[in-house]
């Protein structure tokens, strides 16, 4: 998974090859934006190297800088979203200075990632979507959330009302599985 959040930097069809279940729409429209202060600052899992920094970038949305151990780093826009009761953290990549073969870099296409955020507080807790319970769930219900199969995964392709109507009726546990508890990081 950590994998698929360096990747998806780069392009959204990188991240369907490593597993994740990106998004061409957003999850967040205006009225589901909700911008938390708490979520600022850099967190990281106990002993582990992956660090997730996130800034204020105006006034309803935070910059997300995401540096995994080899130190390499990927830039997003990210945004909080509140569907219901249940909070989400959208994260889109922004351009990247990576030197790319100019036909290379025209087939890739960027991808929106929900995580579901179920604590920010003292602990930091996110999920990736889980791409063999999206498999089951689909393969059990097809018309649950709109999607196109790509190779060994999906990508969804409901627009963001769709997106937060399919999550909020959503068994996040089984969707998502077991968040990552992180912790504020120490300055560097």
């Amino acid at each position: 998974m950590k994998t698929c959040a360096r990747w998806l930097g780069f392009a959204g069809l990188l991240a369907l090859a490593a597993g994740c279940v990106p998004s061409l729409q957003p999850l967040y429209t205006p009225d589901t934006i909700a911008f938390d202060p708490a979520l600022v600052g850099a967190w990281c899992q106990t002993n582990k190297e992956d660090r997730w920094e996130f800034t204020r970038a105006g006034d309803d949305h935070y910059k997300l800088v995401h540096t995994d151990k080899e130190k390499h780093t990927g830039e997003f826009t990210a945004y909080l979203v509140k569907v219901k009761d249940r909070r989400f953290l959208d994260i889109y990549p922004e351009d990247s200075d990576a030197k790319l073969n100019d036909l290379f870099a025209m087939h890739l296409v960027a991808a929106h990632t929900l995580l579901w955020v179920p604590q920010i507080g003292t602990t930091l807790e996110l999920s990736m979507m889980n791409p063999d319970a999206m498999k089951k769930l689909l393969a059990a219900h097809p018309a649950a959330v709109k999607h196109e199969k790509v190779k060994d995964g999906f990508l969804l392709t409901a627009s963001s009302k769709e997106l937060q109507a399919f999550l909020a009726a959503s068994d996040l546990k089984e969707l998502y599985g077991e968040p990552v508890k992180m912790q504020k990081a120490p300055a560097q």
